[in-house]
C-alpha cells in the first residue's frame, strides 16, 4: 500500500469515526439538554433557598408558613391557586412574585391579618429601587417559592421531619426563651446577630447589650431595649428606616418581653 493510499485509508476511518461520534451526540443531545435544564433549575432553587433563609424567613417563616400578624404564608394552596386573582394581577404567578419582591409593598393588602413590618408593609428588595438584591437573585427567590407548589396544593406529601425544639431544661433559661421568641417573632429576618441571624433591614444587634445604653441619654440598656420593642418610633438608629412592627406591645406578654430583653442584653 502506497503512502497516498494509506493516508486515504486513515482519513476514511477518521471521517467514519467522526460521523459516528456526531450521530451519537445528536441522538443524545435532547436528553443532555433536558438534564442540563433540570440542573440549572435545581441550581436556581438552591440559590433561592439560601437567599430566602437570609432575607425572608424572619417574616414569612422558615418553611414559608407565614407569621401571624406579620406576613402571610407562601407555602399554602391559597397563594398558588387564588392569590393573583385576589389582587387582580393580570400576569403569571412568577411575574407577581418577582414584581412584589422587587418593589416591596407600600400598603398591606390584608391589613386586618398582616399589617406588615411598618410603612412600607414590605421593604423594597431590588437594587433597581434601592434594595440589596440583583434581578437574577430575585428570580432565584421566585424559583424557590414556586418549588413549593406541589406540596402546598397537596399533589405531593412530604414526611414530617422532627423539629429541634429546645428542651425543658434549656427553656428554663430566659435567654434561651428570648432566642426562641426572637426567631419566632420575625426579628431574625430584619436584624443580624453574628452566629444567629443575618437580616439586613434593621440595625445589627450583635453587641446591642453594650451599645443599647448609649442610644438615649438617661436610659439604661434594659430601658432602651424595652422602649425600642414596644415603641419603635422612640428612637431610630441613624441610617435605618421606620420598618419595625408597632404592635409588639399587644402581641407579646410581659413575661415574653422580659425574655426577649434578657436575650438581647446577652448580646455583647
Amino acid at each position: 500500500m502506497s503512502r497516498v493510499q494509506l493516508e486515504i485509508f486513515l482519513g476514511s476511518i477518521l471521517i467514519a469515526v467522526t460521523g459516528f461520534i456526531l450521530l451519537y451526540v445528536g441522538f443524545n443531545e435532547e436528553k443532555r439538554m433536558e438534564e442540563f435544564v433540570r440542573y440549572q433549575a435545581a441550581q436556581k432553587i438552591e440559590v433561592g433557598a439560601q437567599l430566602f433563609e437570609i432575607n425572608c424567613r424572619g417574616c414569612h417563616g422558615l418553611r414559608g408558613e407565614g407569621i401571624p400578624g406579620l406576613a402571610p404564608p407562601l407555602n399554602d394552596a391559597h397563594f398558588f391557586q387564588a392569590r393573583i386573582a385576589e389582587v387582580g394581577w393580570q400576569g403569571g404567578l412568577e411575574d407577581y412574585i418577582i414584581a412584589t419582591v422587587s418593589t416591596g409593598r407600600q400598603v398591606s393588602t390584608r391589613p386586618d391579618l398582616y399589617p406588615g413590618a411598618g410603612s412600607p408593609a414590605m421593604p423594597t428588595w431590588s437594587d433597581e429601587f434601592g434594595g440589596p438584591l440583583r434581578k437574577d437573585q430575585i428570580e432565584t427567590l421566585a424559583a424557590f417559592i414556586l418549588n413549593w407548589e406541589a406540596t402546598a396544593t397537596g399533589d405531593v406529601e412530604l414526611v414530617q421531619i422532627p423539629s429541634s425544639e429546645p428542651s425543658a431544661e434549656e427553656l428554663a433559661d430566659p435567654v434561651a426563651r428570648g432566642l426562641l421568641l426572637y426567631n419566632q417573632s420575625g426579628c431574625a429576618g430584619c436584624h443580624a446577630i453574628e452566629g444567629i441571624s443575618v437580616g439586613a433591614v434593621g440595625p445589627n444587634l450583635t453587641t446591642v447589650g453594650d451599645t443599647a445604653a448609649t442610644r438615649i441619654e438617661g436610659y439604661s440598656a434594659e430601658e432602651y431595649l424595652r422602649e425600642s420593642i414596644v415603641n419603635p418610633l422612640a428612637y431610630l438608629v441613624e441610617g435605618y428606616d421606620d420598618l419595625m412592627l408597632k404592635n409588639f406591645a399587644d402581641t407579646v406578654s410581659d413575661a415574653e418581653l422580659d425574655d426577649l430583653v434578657a436575650f438581647l442584653l446577652a448580646q455583647r
